[in-house]
């Protein structure tokens, strides 16, 4: 497990929707939402106005394979959009009763809620039954409170206490939740983002569904502006954790003054931000690993601090150590350890510094000729690549806030 603390801050958010993931509760059930890729999609995007075709080319170029049209009730044009794209959607259906939306092959899911009480738990019960009768295979969308939010909006006494009650009490085919850790040199909210990472990755497995989770890319309210390093370290860390969704904050520019540096991928006045070339490269990569990640089934979690003994603490990972050269900054890494569909085990080594490459060596359980990589140029499973073969041991190189996911044999 995780070592982590807590940090709490007030949340800013938009009431409205976004997109979907989800996974089958029960085999063969045909009445439960099923995902089928993993999903790379967004909080508000753009509108469907006589600029839509290029706006959402631009987005699929993007490599973003979901669109969220929470915010475009004309349910048309966005299924005419999705369609072009090859780009499921989720429906706006604020208003309009259930039996009545739509069900477009490309339309996945419907937004329910967003950041709901535990008290509206009943009601979103009911509506989940609801579209299970009447549109079979449609998800029902409802996205919870970040674990920073207060008792008051939880209706919780806790945040473990709110997730596990909306899991047993309202039976979602997904978990959802927004975090946006803080990125400023005398506040650095990621081990804070990794303990709401822990807890939907705990509720996951235990209900047999798949979490996925929003992040920050642009300057709001006291929050920064992501570089392109925090950027990929919080979808990164997801994955770690083992997420089958990563969904940006924001596409396009929302309105109101809490957004006043705009700064999103999509400016007001159209412009693609230097974030829109930033989402291109990383998402080309999560692309690649998508169809290996639908495929992996979290067994546990490992940070591995500066302080810690990294042979130690990787006990039962699959990664046997991780060590460095005395010229090299002291250990700071988070790894994922797996299960693959086909009964093989998994490893994602991630360096957990937002300012340093880093350059570990890195010992597995087995000899590394019994390794893979997935290449994240092409998805496929390739030798793993020793990065510095003239020194002793498996040199790895590692961006920033960059990831590697490394196969091996069953165990």
């Amino acid at each position: 497990m995780t070592r982590k603390t807590g940090t709490q801050f007030a949340s800013l958010w938009l009431a409205a929707t976004f997109a979907f993931v989800g996974a089958p509760a029960a085999t063969g059930d045909v009445t439960r939402f099923k995902q089928d890729r993993f999903v790379i999609s967004y909080w508000y995007g753009p509108m469907l106005d006589s600029y839509a075709g290029q706006r959402y080319k631009d987005m699929a170029d993007a490599h973003f394979n979901v669109i969220h049209g929470a915010f475009n009730p004309e349910s048309d044009k966005l299924f005419e959009v999705a369609r072009k794209y090859d780009m499921p959607a989720i429906a706006c259906v604020r208003g309009k009763p259930v039996k009545g939306w739509p069900s477009d092959p490309y339309c996945w899911g419907y937004h329910i809620s967003d950041e709901p009480s535990a008290a509206d738990f009943p009601n979103l019960r009911a509506r989940v039954d609801e579209v299970r009768q009447h549109h079979p295979g449609k998800l029902a969308y409802i996205n919870l409170y970040p674990n920073y939010a207060n008792a008051k909006q939880l209706g919780t006494a806790t945040y473990d206490e709110h997730v596990a009650r909306f899991v047993r009490e309202v039976n979602p085919d997904v978990l959802s939740m927004d975090h946006y850790p803080r990125f400023k040199h005398d506040r650095d909210g990621r081990d804070g983002y990794c303990s709401n990472l822990e807890v939907m990755r705990k509720y996951s497995l235990k209900a047999g569904i798949p979490f996925w989770n929003f992040f920050n890319t642009m300057p709001f309210g006291g929050h920064t502006d992501p570089t392109e390093a925090q950027i990929r370290w919080q979808i990164y860390a997801s994955l770690t954790y083992g997420a089958r969704g990563v969904l940006y904050f924001c596409y396009a520019t929302p309105p109101g003054s809490v957004f006043i540096r705009e700064g999103a991928i999509l400016a007001r006045d159209g412009t693609l931000t230097r974030h829109y070339d930033q989402a291109r490269r990383i998402n080309a990569q999560i692309a690649k690993l998508g169809p290996t990640l639908m495929q992996l089934t979290s067994t546990g979690v490992y940070r591995v601090g500066p302080d810690d003994d990294a042979s130690r603490v990787l006990a039962g990972s699959g990664i046997r150590n991780i060590t460095g050269r005395e010229s090299d900054p002291p250990n700071d890494y988070l790894a994922g350890a797996f299960r693959h569909s086909d009964g093989r085990r998994a490893a994602m080594v991630m360096n957990y510094r937002l300012l340093l490459t880093a350059w570990p060596t890195v010992e597995f359980d087995v000899p590394v000729e019994q390794v893979r990589e997935v290449d994240k140029r092409t998805g496929k499973e390739i030798p793993v690549r020793d990065d510095s073969p003239g020194m002793p041991g498996l040199q790895l190189s590692l961006d920033d806030g960059e990831g590697r996911l490394f196969i091996l044999p069953a165990k």
